[in-house]
């Protein structure tokens, strides 16, 4: 009886997990929330795809929904609906107790990747938030979608920078080093 109650209470929590998936209105996204409590990925700090010197540094953070991080966990793949939350946070050194290193502090933007097979010719649309932007157009193809289709490591999501998933891509034969070595075009 009690595992019949836990395996009814994890399918539910399956349903509810299931339901972390982009929503549009017309063909603008909808700013997601509650990715927070999605999958951590990753973080990075001063990452900079452009060579220009002298960029604001912040942190970059990495979420991805529950459903898509076991469904790549299982596979090496990721599974049609799959999106990405990148949080842009600024970056201060010195605060409260702290002398050095630095730690996150405001939002300053939000970066979308959607994997949508039927909405977007090429699979992947990719979207930025500003501010308090409740919905974003798609970026123009060359924004976004050519270096991740240059430079990523599966399919068109940075695993190369995922140091767990990287292991897993890499067991399942998913795993392109030409992301290891990429150059960006200009």
């Amino acid at each position: 009886m009690i595992l019949c109650l836990a395996l009814g209470h994890a399918v539910a929590s399956d349903d509810a997990v299931g339901a972390a998936k982009a929503q549009f209105s017309g063909d603008r996204l909808v700013r997601p929330e509650g990715y927070r409590e999605w999958i951590y990925l990753s973080s990075g700090l001063g990452m900079n795809y452009s060579p220009m010197p002298g960029s604001h540094e912040m942190f970059t953070n990495v979420f991805v929904p529950q459903w898509a991080y076991r469904a790549f966990v299982a596979s090496g793949k990721w599974p049609d609906h799959t999106w990405f939350v990148l949080e842009d946070r600024d970056q201060q050194t010195n605060g409260s107790i702290n002398k050095t290193g630095h730690f996150q502090t405001d939002l300053m933007g939000l970066a979308v990747e959607v994997k949508d097979e039927k909405r977007f010719p090429d699979k992947w649309g990719y979207f930025g938030f500003r501010g308090d932007d409740r919905t974003a157009a798609v970026n123009p193809r060359e924004n976004c979608w050519v270096c991740h289709e240059n430079s990523a490591a599966v399919e068109h999501t940075f695993v190369q920078f995922y140091p767990t998933l990287k292991p897993i891509a890499q067991k399942f034969g998913t795993y392109h080093e030409h992301g290891e070595a990429a150059e960006i075009s200009p």
